[in-house]
């Protein structure tokens, strides 16, 4: 069994950006998810994601620093079936602001059987298990 969650964009730019609401709260997530020897799985369009909010937020420095820290981090690439799936659920959920990015996420983490280490309502809604 795999002991590990699939990082969202949202708690990965919170732990780098100190003027965020969830800042200290995405700090001591990852200590405990340190702590209880859970793996962060990058999916590939939350690295895009993430690194694309911290150059436009926060600079190229910090962009080029965040990249440097999480490359040896593990990262998951969706299958054709997770982005297909991520369509269905962006259209039957038209009435919610889901981007695709989450969409392909929680595809890829029902495919899995992981919960998504998030702080968005979104993946809620999807019924995808969400760590917290």
């Amino acid at each position: 069994m795999i002991r590990a969650v699939l990082a969202d964009t949202g708690p990965l730019y919170a732990a780098n950006d100190e003027g965020d609401q969830h800042h200290q709260l995405a700090l001591r997530q990852l200590k405990e998810l340190a702590r209880n020897r859970r793996d962060v799985l990058i999916p590939y369009p939350t690295l895009l994601e993430a690194y694309s909010l911290i150059l436009f937020r926060l600079g190229r420095n910090a962009a080029s620093g965040w990249l440097a820290e999480v490359s040896d981090a593990p990262f998951v690439n969706p299958m054709p079936e997770d982005y297909a799936r991520a369509v269905t659920t962006v259209r039957t959920l038209a009435d919610q602001k889901i981007t695709l990015i989450d969409a392909t996420v929680g595809a890829l983490a029902v495919r899995m059987g992981l919960d998504v280490w998030t702080y968005d309502h979104h993946f809620d809604v999807m019924r995808v298990g969400i760590w917290r």
